[in-house]
């Protein structure tokens, strides 16, 4: 352990500061349910924007950035649209808008705008998004647990601590030192010290959010976004630093093509003769196959974004924002401030890991050498006193903020969409609170519950990316561009999804097989897609279509383009003044824009950290291009519709 007492005491009042804001926001928060959950629905764009951000700026998130960027380059700056990162550009361009439209409190809430209270399936619609959005706090949850558990298992190892909580031991004084059997016992100790951290962390984490509510959760997202920023800076000036002091060509340590973005069919890139463990990741992962991968993951990628948010803090930050257009201005505001803040760090620290790989004490798993460590290694090893307490701050305030957004999102469809629909709809406010209390205290249990079975980060990624939002696809594109889709038809694509979805993640997690491991769960998405589109259409013709009213109050309310005739034309002939939305082309215009947009803002700190002006100055002029274009096709029409 190298944390000194100056780095200690940065990190303990970090801590200290968030009780603080959990205390204070206390009595704001417990104003009214919608105060609680939503922060009145008076807090500014950019500071729900500027959280929103810090709940992706994550230590789970930014540990595999860093080992994705060591082993892919500048490759890997593709893989993210397997999460997929541009969805919050269809948000930025139309879907913020819309669903800020409906002016409701939680993804759950907002079916009562498309598909009304009494139609048949609506009860199990409400009810299926509400078991979905669950499932996916929970899996969010478990991503955060795991990863701040890796993080803090190398700054303060098992074996410092062995004798502090003696119940970490895992009887390694029965084996020889050396031997199999030790290894493995060994492995297993650093493992549950890991998981020990992860629960001690979460309890500071829990105390805020469900104290503070949204107010405090915003707030301490602000102030932790301001130090990421600052640490960000830092780590990667001391990345160019070390990298001009040591003389060497930093592409001659990398495989051939891993500072170039651009690919052929295959990945192309040949660890064995330098890092052979290197090499072993890149086959496990399953990106071989580069073009087919990026192809699945955008084809995947279009579908999740053209579904809206998922139902969890993305969502509640959207619908907590002031009006439509700040929903917008929030949305977009995200990639510009977290894309290049992230990855001047990221980068930062992948070239600390490159420079110095030989010298840092990673963690391993079976496979070999595990690359997720390199971040909180170098951390420990290379960055200045005080810099190491700073930046720790900022990653567990990042563990803190993701495990605290996600915690308010499944809290809001606790206390919103089953206790007070279906259990006490008359609660008083101080009810109302208490039993966020209690839900926030069941949805800690339950992620931290899950992280426990959990090998890795990459597991939980790709169980959250390929596995539970595969089951989310279908049914929620269809609600948003087809008026003859219904709350039946909704339920059954969802339960379908879900059901197909969920199979395979079982499956890995409970060590069943490992087929689906890496990437392998990407190539079953049209599978989950075809299975829930079946479904999808079949609920909906056995049951009639929703109400003329609701349709017509959405379609008045929302004004979404896609196959609404009908219902247009209903409306038309009571209200000529009500037009088409014509905005279609322009939207898909913005979006590929927005994408294009989104790549450059990655790639900036990486060309810059690396001293490549040519691709640096490239990059700076297409993104001017695309900002005074969007100004005029995006920024200037945010009250169209």
């Amino acid at each position: 352990m190298r944390l000194t007492a100056i780095d200690l005491t940065i990190i303990a009042f970090y801590f200290i500061m968030m009780i603080i804001i959990g205390i204070v926001m206390k009595n704001r928060a417990k104003r009214s349910k919608d105060s609680y959950l939503m922060g009145g629905k008076k807090l500014p764009w950019y500071m729900l924007g500027l959280s929103d951000a810090s709940d992706m700026f994550d230590i789970s998130g930014t540990m595999l950035l860093v080992s994705m960027a060591f082993l892919y380059g500048f490759k890997s700056v593709w893989i993210p649209w397997m999460w997929p990162v541009f969805n919050q550009v269809f948000l930025m361009v139309f879907l913020s808008k819309w669903l800020r439209r409906s002016n409701a409190t939680t993804g759950a809430e907002w079916l009562g705008t498309r598909f009304g209270l009494t139609d048949k399936g609506v009860k199990q619609s409400h009810a299926i998004v509400v078991v979905f959005a669950l499932m996916l706090c929970i899996g969010y949850m478990a991503y955060a647990f795991v990863g701040v558990g890796e993080f803090l298992e190398i700054f303060i190892p098992y074996e410092s601590i062995k004798e502090v909580v003696p119940f970490l031991n895992q009887n390694l004084e029965q084996y020889t030192a050396g031997s199999e059997a030790y290894t493995t016992a060994l492995y297993a100790a650093k493992h549950t010290t890991a998981q020990f951290y992860g629960v001690s962390i979460c309890l500071v984490a829990t105390f805020y959010s469900i104290v503070g509510g949204m107010h405090g959760i915003v707030l301490a997202d602000f102030i932790k976004y301001m130090i990421m920023i600052v640490c960000s800076l830092f780590v990667g000036t001391i990345a160019m630093i070390h990298l001009a002091d040591s003389g060497i060509i930093f592409t001659d340590k990398m495989p051939l093509g891993w500072d170039s973005p651009f690919f052929g069919a295959e990945l192309g890139l040949d660890w064995q003769n330098i890092l052979a463990d290197a090499q072993i990741k890149l086959e496990k992962d399953g990106y071989k196959l580069f073009s087919a991968v990026v192809a699945m993951m955008f084809f995947s990628g279009v579908l999740k974004s053209l579904a809206g948010p998922a139902p969890n803090y993305d969502c509640q930050k959207i619908l907590s924002t002031k009006s439509p257009e700040e929903a917008s201005k929030m949305s977009g505001f995200i990639s510009i401030i977290l894309l290049p803040i992230r990855y001047f760090m990221t980068m930062g620290l992948c070239i600390l890991g490159v420079l110095y790989f030989k010298d840092l004490t990673l963690s391993h798993t079976a496979d070999g050498v595990n690359f997720e460590s390199i971040m909180p290694a170098v951390i420990n090893k290379y960055l200045p006193v005080g810099l190491v307490g700073l930046v720790l701050a900022g990653f567990l305030g990042a563990f803190m903020s993701n495990f605290s957004g996600t915690l308010n999102a499944g809290q809001a469809y606790i206390v919103n969409d089953i206790y007070l629909k279906y259990f006490k709809p008359e609660a008083d406010r101080k009810q109302i609170i208490s039993m966020g209390y209690l839900s926030g205290a069941v949805m800690v249990i339950l992620g931290v519950g899950l992280g426990l079975f959990i090998k890795d980060v990459n597991m939980i990624f790709n169980i959250i990316t390929a596995g539970l939002y595969g089951g989310f696809v279908c049914a929620n594109v269809l609600k948003w561009y087809w008026w003859r889709f219904n709350a039946s038809g909704f339920f059954w694509g969802m339960f379908a999804g879900i059901v197909a979805s969920a199979i395979p993640p079982a499956l890995s997690v409970t060590g069943v097989t490992t087929y689906f491991d890496g990437t392998s769960m990407l190539y079953y998405f049209p599978v989950f897609i075809i299975i829930q589109l079946i479904a999808c259409v079949l609920g909906s013709y056995a049951a009639p279509p929703t109400d003329e009213a609701t349709l017509k109050n959405f379609y008045k309310t929302v004004r979404p383009w896609g196959f609404w005739k009908p219902v247009r034309e209903a409306i038309q002939a009571e209200d000529p003044t009500i037009e088409r939305n014509k905005n279609f082309k322009i939207n898909m215009f913005n979006v590929g824009m927005g994408i294009a947009g989104q790549i450059l803002l990655t790639l900036l700190p990486m060309y810059f950290i690396l001293s490549k002006w040519t691709g640096l100055f490239v990059v700076l002029g297409l993104l001017a291009v695309i900002f005074i274009v969007m100004r005029k096709t995006w920024w200037n029409r945010l009250s169209d519709f």
